[in-house]
């Protein structure tokens, strides 16, 4: 299948005019234009705190979220068995997913990331609190379950997008491809550091605590708006004519 898919993007993928070949005579020189040319950029101090914060809640309650449904009610877990899990999580969780991420786009693409910003930190933030709920009521509803697992993965897929695409709007510049692989950097360690700690902190605080704990730590996401620049018109579809 993946053979198919790369025969398909190699021959039919459209792709800008601007993504060209560059002739590079020092492998080493062009490494260092790179990465100054990066960290060179206006308000790039912002960006990458907006590219390590903006997720900071998000990658802490990833990890535990399997670990919690799976867990005895006595741990302080929903129980669930590992088909219960995969179908909220792999297939319920997915749907709401996706259609958070094409509604993002779409809202994106019709009136631009910067009207949307604040709207797309709060859905990728607030349906956190299903997760509050469900640790202190411990439901046994698998539909109510599911619902609330849809809810915050639509609200992470439509919040994603603004990530996305601030990632995309920062990489804008001579070395496009290169810079936005610098930004998939800060979002792998955005992610990674958050993610290491916060198996310990569940141990310490329990898994209602450490859901609280999460609401907290979505406070940063929306201080580092504050201080980023998006230009208005940054993921505008663009009228054909």
């Amino acid at each position: 299948m993946f053979i198919i898919f790369f025969v398909y993007h190699q021959f039919i993928l459209p792709y800008p005019k601007s993504d060209i070949g560059r002739q590079v005579e020092g492998i080493f020189d062009s490494f260092k234009d790179v990465m100054r040319t990066f960290f060179q950029k206006k308000q790039i101090a912002a960006g990458i705190a907006f590219l390590l914060l903006y997720r900071l809640a998000e990658s802490q309650l990833v990890k535990l979220a399997t670990p919690f449904l799976l867990d005895a009610q006595e741990a302080g877990g929903l129980a669930l068995t590992t088909g219960q899990v995969g179908i909220a999580y792999g297939t319920v969780g997915m749907i709401g997913l996706t259609l958070g991420g094409i509604l993002g786009g779409f809202a994106a693409a019709r009136h631009g990331l910067k009207t949307w910003i604040w709207w797309m930190a709060v859905a990728i933030n607030l349906p956190d609190l299903v997760y509050v709920y469900l640790s202190y009521v411990q439901p046994y509803n698998f539909t109510l379950i599911n619902t609330c697992i849809f809810i915050e993965q639509f609200g992470y897929g439509f919040g994603f997008t603004g990530y996305m695409l601030y990632m995309i709007f920062i990489s804008e510049g001579e070395y496009k491809t290169s810079h936005f692989a610098i930004t998939t950097a800060f979002m792998a360690l955005g992610m990674m550091i958050p993610g290491m700690v916060s198996g310990y902190i569940q141990e310490w605080i329990g898994y209602q605590n450490f859901f609280v704990w999460v609401m907290i730590a979505t406070v940063p996401s929306f201080v580092v708006l504050k201080f980023i620049h998006i230009d208005p018109e940054f993921g505008k579809k663009l009228d054909s004519d």
